[in-house]
């Protein structure tokens, strides 16, 4: 992207709305563009205003964040607006929600401006904010969840659509071998030492990945490997 971060807005207190905006708008490349008392706002103004970065509450009347965001996501797909997930609960839940729902990171109220900015940048550049301990969270869920479906179908095992499975199917071998080093979470510097590979080939083989299977970001690519079953709640790739 180029110029200033188009960030919006959406928390239904006005003094949280009015101290985000004073944090955002101190940083010469951060431009609030608009605030949403409720979910059903953002949503119109996410399409509407076009922002680069959607700053949402989980708890809003009307509409919460998590069905907004799927909203958003559904409204205006891979070109659209990065979410950023705002909450005063640390909950492995509304975690696990929001990455389900399509947003591409997720950050408690309780964090300093100084992490607020820097995750607005980081996913205004088109990545994903989901630290490696919210990765083995993710992966926990998985494994929770798979346990705890007695006779139902594992979401890990299950079978994809036929979208899905044609566009595994694009995948070349390393791609493949990337995807499943991204569902555990690793790096970039960390796929490059496990498959003998630079870091900028690396970068390449990841674009690709994400371009082939229709995903925004490596956020996303955990949740797809997992529900698809590349890899397994246990960590096999699949």
């Amino acid at each position: 992207m180029t110029g200033r971060i188009r960030v919006l807005l959406a928390d239904d207190q006005q003094l949280v709305r009015a101290g985000l905006r004073i944090i955002l708008e101190t940083e010469d490349d951060v431009e609030v563009v608009g605030e949403a008392a409720d979910g059903r706002r953002a949503v119109e103004l996410a399409v509407a205003e076009r922002p680069d970065v959607v700053l949402l509450d989980v708890e809003m009347p009307h509409l919460d964040g998590l069905a907004a965001t799927r909203q958003i996501v559904a409204a205006s797909g891979s070109a659209g607006p990065a979410v950023l997930i705002l909450t005063t609960f640390d909950r492995d839940d509304y975690l696990f929600a929001a990455l389900r729902a399509g947003a591409s990171g997720f950050l408690l109220k309780n964090g300093s401006p100084e992490e607020l900015v820097e995750a607005v940048r980081i996913l205004a550049r088109g990545d994903a904010l989901l630290a490696p301990q919210l990765t083995r969270r993710v992966i926990a869920t998985f494994t929770a969840a798979a346990t705890a479906a007695a006779g139902a179908p594992d979401p890990a095992t299950a079978g994809p659509d036929e979208l899905d499975r044609r566009r595994l199917a694009e995948l070349t071998e390393r791609e493949r071998e990337v995807l499943v080093q991204l569902a555990g979470g690793a790096s970039n510097a960390e796929i490059a030492q496990r498959l003998v590979l630079g870091e900028a080939t690396v970068k390449t083989h990841v674009s690709r990945v994400l371009m082939k299977l229709g995903l925004r970001d490596r956020t996303q690519a955990v949740v797809f490997a997992y529900e698809h079953g590349v890899v397994t709640p246990g960590g096999a790739g699949g």
